[in-house]
């Protein structure tokens, strides 16, 4: 039998200060995240508060000498702090005007409606029986929010003991509700209850839908044409009828957290230059308020009080620091990327050049992580449109005249030969090699066929049209 023996291991992990995770915080986050992380703060540490006018120069320089002064004693913040001060006399807390306005600010935002929601709106609105609305309540609480059932109503019946044909009948009236086409089983019901409510029962397209629908995703035209005794003509008008249709109609309930895009940075021509402008007015202009600064100085005050004030203002001057650093750091990045990519500017993504980080960390005297972070979820406005600022960061190939030409250019001309050519003979990935390589961009078949893929472009066989 073995023995026991104890062994020791050393080992080094790097643990953040609380500070420092939140310096790295805000210069990662989006600015509209910002705004609410600056609002969260502002709703802990009692000491901040937001400048009606922007600061003086001689104001920011001040904040940072005090800030410079004050870092290395930056000190854990304790909880218990916020306790006390609520229980203690001198705390100034917000006055009642301030709470209402807070509290009509919260009242006042509107709760989007869910799916489910406005399914049992309309169940509860139509004339169903006790046992049927419990019944309608069940299936709407299988539906997920692309508006599919999840359980069919065999799964649903040996869950809870309710009857199949009960389950089927309320189903079939769930499915009349709006959206149109929700509550169905699977891709191929979704559809045909659509062309039932359209009047089409009858047609090609609800033919083609309940019995071919695996040969119409893979465009099978003529051979979907041959098995109806029709043209493919007639069938490639069917499909771009049936394109029209939801294939998700929960989706429409579904918020899109990244629908609304603030950018970050904007580039303008200035006098025959390319100039940018940081987007800072959504952030608030934040400073140390004088109210505490005056409870610091007063003798009557306990050293617990003082001790609290302290720790939050110099949390404070930290946040703001951070805010400033944040700022200056997305400028010298934005700087580096508009001197690269002039020709971008000037003429279109076509003329997108290949970028690194590298290159812009060693420019701008960062890590390379850092221009990672400070890119992250940050949009730069342009004249050719909004785009993500890592959208200026890609590789590249060389041409045959040795040039450097970004995969996103190489990208832009594949999918103008695409736009550009004849549907009833679309170009093949081969094709696309050898004209591309005519212009002296060298690329392989399989790199057009990943490009082509990322581009949600089809294959040469399913871009036919008939």
């Amino acid at each position: 039998m073995a023995g026991l023996s104890q062994t020791q291991n050393l080992s080094q992990t790097q643990v953040l200060a609380p500070q420092l995770q939140q310096s790295l915080q805000i210069l990662q986050v989006p600015m509209l995240e910002l705004r609410n992380l600056i609002q969260q703060e502002i709703e802990t540490n009692p000491t901040i508060e937001i400048e009606s006018t922007e600061p003086t120069i001689e104001d920011k320089q001040r904040e940072q000498d005090e800030f410079q002064e004050e870092f290395d004693r930056l000190a854990k913040l304790d909880e218990e702090w916020r306790d006390y001060m609520a229980q203690n006399s001198t705390y100034s807390s917000r006055s009642s005007e301030e709470e209402e306005r807070r509290q009509f600010f919260f009242d006042s935002l509107v709760k989007e409606e869910t799916l489910q929601q406005h399914l049992l709106e309309q169940a509860q609105s139509s004339e169903l029986s006790a046992n049927d609305q419990t019944i309608a309540e069940l299936i709407i609480g299988n539906i997920d929010d692309r508006g599919f059932l999840q359980s069919s109503p065999e799964e649903i019946a040996a869950n809870t003991g309710m009857d199949t044909a009960d389950l089927e009948r309320v189903l079939e009236m769930v499915q009349t509700f709006h959206p149109v086409g929700v509550a169905a089983r699977d891709l191929r019901e979704c559809l045909l209850i659509q062309l039932r409510r359209l009047g089409k029962e009858q047609s090609i397209e609800f033919r083609i839908v309940e019995r071919h629908l695996e040969d119409l995703g893979k465009h099978r035209f003529p051979e979907i044409a041959r098995r109806l005794s029709t043209t493919p003509e007639q069938v490639q008008r069917a499909a771009n009828f049936i394109a029209t249709l939801d294939p998700k109609p929960g989706q429409i309930f579904t918020s899109d957290p990244n629908s609304y895009v603030l950018p970050d940075v904007t580039v303008e021509k200035i006098l025959g230059e390319w100039m940018i402008s940081l987007n800072g007015d959504q952030i608030p202009h934040l400073r140390i308020s004088n109210t505490y600064k005056d409870l610091m100085a007063k003798d009557g005050n306990g050293s617990e009080v003082k001790d609290y004030i302290r720790d939050k203002i110099r949390s404070g001057k930290f946040l703001i620091k951070s805010i400033h650093q944040r700022q200056q750091t997305i400028s010298n990045i934005a700087h580096e990327i508009i001197a690269r990519q002039k020709e971008f500017l000037d003429f279109g993504p076509s003329s997108l050049k290949p970028l690194t980080m590298v290159q812009i960390a060693d420019a701008v005297g960062v890590h390379e992580t850092t221009v990672s972070r400070a890119i992250s979820g940050k949009y730069m406005a342009t004249p050719h449109g909004v785009f993500e600022m890592k959208y200026f960061f890609t590789p590249g190939y060389q041409t045959a005249a040795g040039e450097s030409m970004s995969n996103t250019s190489v990208k832009g001309a594949i999918a103008e030969l695409v736009k550009s050519e004849d549907t009833r003979n679309p170009l093949s990935d081969k094709e696309i090699v050898e004209i591309l390589s005519e212009r002296g961009i060298p690329i392989a078949r399989r790199t057009v066929a990943k490009y082509r893929t990322e581009l949600n472009i089809l294959p040469s066989n399913m871009r036919k049209q008939y």
